[in-house]
């Protein structure tokens, strides 16, 4: 089905300076059709609405508050509620779209119901920082043990997928909530597709201490997707490959010496944090059974 009408939806908390090299990006897209971007606003506190209202930008730009509950996934939510477009597609406020982006986009969706792209983390971040993440080729899906997904600031969906799906799961905050859309569309048995040509520059984290905190919320939202998905076949790894995993990490921890190929120190510190936040949420639910298995025992 050919496209008309985009709804480009940008979720946004305290997101200057960096939002206004998103605009920029997205006034330089090549797309030959209509498209509005939404910028919604989580309860910002860095004037984003009064800059907005001053910029001069060849956009249809609106503004919308989406402060009433807090997290990236309500704010696309209220921008679903607020579009114009029966094509919808997401980015974030720090990112950059390429120009071909948009045109990519629309022209897999002529033929998926819902499309993702790939992420770079080369243009927006330091030679240092662009080491502490890998990513999947530009041809290549973000796959996963169970089925691939779109990432969250490079995605793409019908109107009609909402319909049949639902919105974005508001009770993950830390991350996830694409891994969920994704894997929901597809056990909706719609089509998810991947345009390498639509591709995102990706922002990263800046120190260490921020790169651990992003992996806690990685590992914790990763099991609670997992959790969810599990009746439909989603497998979480066993102990024993996360005790692995961890072993591996503390041989190559970036304070041994470069003959040892130790890695990158945020990349590291996201790897151990991602162990850590896996970890904690499966512990809390081990123990959770456990009470409620000696509680009914004792009934």
């Amino acid at each position: 089905m050919p496209v008309g009408f985009v709804s480009v939806i940008v979720p946004c908390f305290d997101g200057l300076p960096d939002l206004d090299v998103q605009l920029a990006a997205l006034a330089a897209q090549n797309y030959h059709g209509e498209f509005e971007v939404i910028i919604s606003d989580n309860g910002s506190t860095d004037g984003l609405r009064e800059h907005l209202e001053q910029l001069e930008s060849p956009l249809d730009l609106r503004w919308i508050d989406s402060s009433d509950v807090r997290g990236t996934p309500h704010a696309r939510n209220a921008g679903i509620e607020a579009a114009r477009g029966d094509f919808l597609v997401f980015t974030d406020q720090d990112d950059a779209v390429y120009p071909n982006w948009l045109t990519a986009l629309a022209r897999a969706a002529e033929t998926y119901d819902a499309v993702g792209g790939p992420i770079e983390v080369r243009t927006l971040n330091s030679p240092e920082v662009a080491t502490w993440r890998v990513v999947p080729a530009p041809d290549d899906r973000f796959e996963t043990t169970y089925l691939p997904y779109a990432h969250g600031n490079n995605f793409g969906m019908w109107r009609h997928v909402v319909d049949r799906v639902g919105t974005f799961d508001e009770s993950f905050l830390g991350g996830g909530e694409d891994a969920d859309i994704s894997w929901r569309i597809q056990e909706a048995g719609l089509s998810l597709g991947h345009t390498p040509d639509a591709l995102v520059a990706y922002r990263l984290r800046t120190t260490v201490r921020a790169a651990f905190h992003q992996g806690v919320g990685y590992g914790r939202s990763a099991w609670e997707v997992t959790h969810k998905h599990e009746q439909n076949g989603a497998r979480q790894p066993h102990l024993r490959e996360m005790g692995l995993f961890a072993y591996g990490l503390a041989l190559r921890n970036p304070w041994l010496p470069k003959r040892l190929s130790p890695l990158p120190k945020g990349m590291w510190a996201m790897s151990m944090g991602t162990v850590y936040g896996s970890l904690s949420p499966r512990m809390r639910h081990a123990l959770t059974n456990f009470r409620l298995s000696r509680r009914a025992q004792g009934q």
